[in-house]
């Protein structure tokens, strides 16, 4: 592909074929091959794996825990339960699900994007990936702890974000405070792993040509992800062992009675998890950059604006953390501070619904499921968007916080912009890393069924939450005009579960007996693309060159090439 090279374009992008079905072995050689393998293509599919088994596990607690409301004075779970089943589904949905994914995505998209061979520390990726798995089953291991399985064992009960001083020794009992300390420290430790890798293989493994204003959004926007996990990870590892001191060393860091601070944990808490909420979405936000103009034909509008954006989230977000505290009695000042901030915020997000609304302008949209679930995703986060904006209002936070309208906000921009993020990248990249075309029929039930129970479950909570319903609650009286709500609520869970056991069956039927995908079913232009389906071991047998941010549209159109008008 290099201009004035003796080698043809074709000649750059030869690969060694690899195509579905034709390396087969025995389950024993499988397993070995997953408990050993450092290629960047199995680490990503199976944290893209693992992701989506804690995400029907976590799925299937929440499911329990809408039975419980649906109806007043329920006796569906116990007291206990349902706190240890809310802590362990929030905790999954964060750490187990959305984590691991985004991850995944990056580990197997981001060296082909850049025409790597692989991740730029195959053993440092394989180690991240082996400190996610170990964490997960340690946090869950905590169910067999202590008491054991009757009564739900000992599985933490303090909720994802662990207030001091419910994690204290005299609220806390046992160890499964402990069990989720050291669960997410050890994942820290991976995800940061993780982190420095993609940082170094966008940095120095970028193929001949690609300079940073040729990389992909999608790269872009990883990059921008790999270092808020640094910076985000740390403040929470810090405050996780202070609390371990305060647990076993009588520290007393966040004990009031001896001059500790509870406040002090929410704030280590939220300088940690205000940047994580931008850790999860941002991954949406690139795979809706690389779908976008590709079912759009046209390329991405504003490309440098939208680098820009990505920059300018993530260092917005890393100063908005005390919004979610301005019950606690911050300042005036501080609660100004923190609510002009947040706002901010709005703008460059802004700019990217904007400009992805502007790529599809005039273009020639095929609504294929990958876009179907992207234009979802437009819909569903105007919405977590615009009640952002009125809880980062004060006075309108202090009469909502800790209601059911901040959990229908909550899980409309994380829940909502990860899932429908999450479905339309597997939609899109699925064939490229099986080879095998997913089903469309099976698909648009898939579509139809969640997008429908999404919004039935999370809409009508801003509703209930308008009428003073608490969150965390375990049961509710009747006669507070809570109850049709809360049945609704309950009922869309149920179509989202029929939706999500569609995708599972179609995932499975589909790699066995999906339609062959071909290299480039979608008449992509990135240089994932260029391979197989799947890619072979080592990406490509030799390395490509690019000269546009499309640079298979130039292989494709060599008399109307991007570098031309780059």
């Amino acid at each position: 592909m290099a201009h004035g090279s003796s080698t043809t374009p074709e000649d750059d992008f030869v690969i060694t074929p690899t195509r579905p079905g034709e390396e087969k072995g025995s389950w024993s050689s499988v397993i070995q091959d997953l408990l050993f393998t450092v290629d960047h293509k199995k680490l990503g599919l199976m944290y893209i794996g693992s992701g989506l088994i804690f995400f029907v596990i976590a799925g299937l607690m929440a499911a329990a825990i809408r039975l419980q409301l649906a109806i007043p004075n329920a006796h569906f779970l116990e007291p206990d339960v349902f706190n240890r089943f809310f802590t362990m589904h929030g905790t999954a949905m964060v750490f187990l699900v959305g984590m691991p994914i985004i991850f995944g995505m990056a580990n197997y998209l981001v060296p082909l994007m850049v025409g790597a061979r692989d991740m730029a520390f195959p053993r440092l990726n394989a180690f991240g990936f082996w400190m996610f798995f170990f964490s997960a089953w340690f946090l869950y291991f905590s169910y067999f702890a202590g008491p054991g399985l009757y009564n739900a064992g000992s599985a933490p009960d303090v909720g994802w974000f662990a207030y001091s001083p419910l994690t204290s020794k005299a609220f806390s009992r046992g160890h499964s405070s402990d069990y989720w300390t050291l669960a997410l420290l050890a994942s820290g430790v991976g995800s940061i792993a993780t982190a420095i890798n993609i940082i170094v293989t966008t940095i120095s493994l970028r193929c001949k040509g690609m300079t940073l204003g040729r990389m992909p959004l999608f790269v872009w926007t990883f990059l921008v992800v790999a270092f808020l996990v640094i910076i985000a990870i740390p403040p929470l590892s810090a405050c996780q062992i202070m609390l371990l001191l305060d647990r076993y060393l009588g520290a007393k860091f966040f004990d009031t009675q001896a001059g500790g601070s509870a406040v002090l944990w929410q704030h280590f808490f939220w300088i940690f998890g205000h940047p994580e909420v931008y850790i999860l979405i941002l991954p949406g936000f690139a795979a809706m950059n690389e779908i976008v103009p590709v079912f759009s034909r046209k390329p991405i509008f504003g490309y440098p604006i939208m680098v820009g954006a990505n920059v300018m989230i993530a260092f917005i977000s890393l100063g908005v953390w005390a919004h979610h505290m301005f019950t606690v009695g911050m300042t005036s000042l501080g609660n100004s501070f923190f609510a002009i901030s947040t706002m901010l915020v709005a703008v460059p997000t802004g700019i990217k619904i904007f400009n992805w609304i502007g790529t599809m302008y005039g273009g020639k949209i095929r609504f294929e499921l990958p876009m179907l679930f992207c234009i979802a995703f437009l819909f569903q986060f105007l919405i977590a968007g615009l009640t952002g904006v009125m809880l980062s209002v004060a006075p309108f936070d202090w009469q909502l916080s800790d209601s059911y309208f901040v959990v229908a906000h909550f899980h409309y921009v994380l829940i909502g912009g990860l899932l429908f993020t999450i479905f339309a990248t597997i939609y899109f990249w699925y064939p490229k890393c099986f080879g095998r075309m997913l089903s469309h029929k099976l698909g648009m039930w898939h579509f139809w069924l969640f997008t429908i129970g999404f919004h039935v479950t999370f809409f009508p909570q801003h509703i209930s939450g308008f009428l003073g319903m608490p969150r965390r609650i375990y049961t509710y009286e009747a006669g507070r005009g809570w109850e049709i709500w809360n049945m609704m609520s309950s009922l869309g869970v149920i179509l989202q579960a029929a939706g999500i056991l569609i995708f599972v069956w179609n995932l499975i039927y589909s790699y066995r007996k999906g339609k062959i995908a071909g290299d480039d079913p979608w008449d992509a232009w990135t240089l994932e693309w260029a391979t197989t389906s799947p890619p072979p071991d080592y990406n490509f047998e030799k390395t490509p060159e690019v000269r546009s941010r499309r640079p298979l549209w130039d292989l494709k159109h060599p008399d109307d090439p991007d570098w031309k008008y780059e």
